[in-house]
Order: C-alpha cells, then structure tokens, then sequence
C-alpha cells in the first residue's frame, strides 16, 4: 500500500507543500499546492493537449499537473485545450484527425502529445488508422526535425542491460528527418507486374530545401552540445543517400567535421 508522503521544501521562490495522497495504487495521486505567496502570471500561453490513445490520457493529465505547478512556481500560466487524435478520435468522430483539431494545435504556443495507436484499429484501412494521424499533424505544423536524446544517467546505468562499461556515459543525440523520405514520397501503392504478381512499393524522394534545413538543425545541435555530428546512411547503395550526404556536406561549417558511417556499421559504432 502506498504511504502518503509530505514534503516541505524551501527554494528561491515561495514555500510550498507537495502532498501526493494515494490509499490505492490503482487511483490517481491528487497533488496539492499552496504557495505562501502567489506572484500574479507574468506570462501566458497556450498548449493543445493530445491525449490519443492507450497509456496517452494518463500521461497527458499528469503532464497538465506538473506544468500547472511548474507554472505557479515561475510565474507563467498555461491555457490547456483538449483535443482529440488517433483511436480516440475515430470512435468520436470517424478520422483519426479531425480538423478541428489540427486548426487549435496550429493556435497555440505548443502541443502535447501523448500516444497514438492500439489493436482495436490495426484491421482498419490506412486512411482510418489511428497512425495516419499522426502523420498528417506532423506534415500540418511542418515539424520536420525530432530530436531524440539517448542519455544514461548514472542513477540508471546498473539497470542498463548492458555492461556498465558500455552504458556509462552515454549521451547521445538523434535528428531524424519526419516530413520527407519514403513516408510521402510518391508514387506509392499496390500493382502488378507483367507477369502478373502483386507487388506493394513506395519511393524515397528528398528535395534540396527538406536536407537543407534538417542539417541545419543537425549541425546547430551538434555545436551546442559536443561538436560532433555522424550521418547514419546507406550512401553506399541508395542514390537519395549520396544526394543527402552531398548536400550535408554543403551546409557543414568549417568549424564541424563530418563523420561518415553507413547504417549497417552504426549498430557497431555506438557500442563501441
């Protein structure tokens, strides 16, 4: 049974008593803060909450708290709207992307996304999946760059399951590229062949402007963190490959050394 825990603590701002009361693990921790002396907002924003599916609700409403009592702390308040996506948004209302709510997320400051997808809609047609979604709210907000970071901190690295040797130090941060390639490329589909198989195929197509700008952002977080960039590719079989690494090597600075390594040999180079 969880105990109920109160914490007193005392920081640069206003004492505050965080109280998270539960009887049950399976209900809800209810937080409660009373600050001694609330300063009034100083700043004001607004964020579109995207529960979506599966463990996403849950998530979201802790996030909620903890910008909430974040925000008191600071100064800042936060102006939640809830919106549907994915699953959620096919039983309501028969898309996994209403428009209304790609017209609020574009309203807002920001986005918070919880989860998206679950076995009830796997069987569906591609346009009525919950992970279509997804993909039409990346290619609506043009948020092209996800930043990945890959960090062991050394509380955890003995519950790594790789040797701590390993494990240790690791820091890593991964761009990956999410409006272009093989996911929108066209044409794309199902066919036949002359000899009559079936076959599925898609294309991966890269404009000059969509490498540009996600090297861009590559080179502007390696130089904010260790000055290291490595470009994981396949340059050594596929053409759009050498394109996009011929047009990385156009937008490094003078100041960055390009690490080149293909994919297959990157499995290898991060355990290393």
């Amino acid at each position: 049974m969880a105990a109920s825990v109160q914490l007193n603590a005392k920081l640069l701002g206003p004492a505050f008593i965080v109280k998270p009361a539960t009887k049950h693990f399976l209900k809800p921790a209810r937080i409660r803060c009373a600050a001694a002396a609330t300063a009034p907002p100083t700043k004001r924003y607004s964020i579109t909450l995207l529960p979506g599916d599966g463990i996403g609700p849950e998530v979201i409403a802790v996030a909620k708290n903890v910008l909430k009592l974040a925000g008191s702390l600071e100064g800042i308040e936060f102006a939640f709207q809830e919106m549907p996506m994915g699953g959620s948004a096919l039983d309501l209302v028969g898309v996994p992307l209403p428009e209304e709510t790609l017209a609020a997320a574009k309203q807002s400051d920001a986005v918070l996304l919880g989860a998206i997808g679950g076995y009830k809609w796997d069987k569906n047609e591609k346009h009525l999946k919950p992970e279509t979604g997804l993909l039409q709210i990346r290619e609506g907000l043009k948020v092209f760059a996800n930043l990945r970071p890959a960090t062991v901190l050394p509380q955890l690295v003995d519950s790594s399951t790789l040797k701590k040797e390993v494990a240790e130090g690791v820091d890593l941060m991964v761009v990956r590229e999410l409006t272009g390639g093989i996911y929108f490329g066209k044409p794309r589909g199902y066919g036949v062949t002359e000899h009559g198989e079936e076959i599925g195929f898609n294309t991966e197509v890269y404009a000059a402007y969509e490498v540009d700008r996600i090297a861009r952002v590559a080179f502007e977080t390696a130089r904010k963190r260790h000055g290291k960039l490595c470009s994981v590719d396949k340059a050594n079989v596929l053409e759009v490959m050498v394109y996009m690494l011929k047009q990385f090597s156009l937008v490094a600075h003078v100041s960055f050394t390009l690490n080149v390594h293909v994919l297959d040999c990157e499995k290898v180079i991060l355990l290393v």
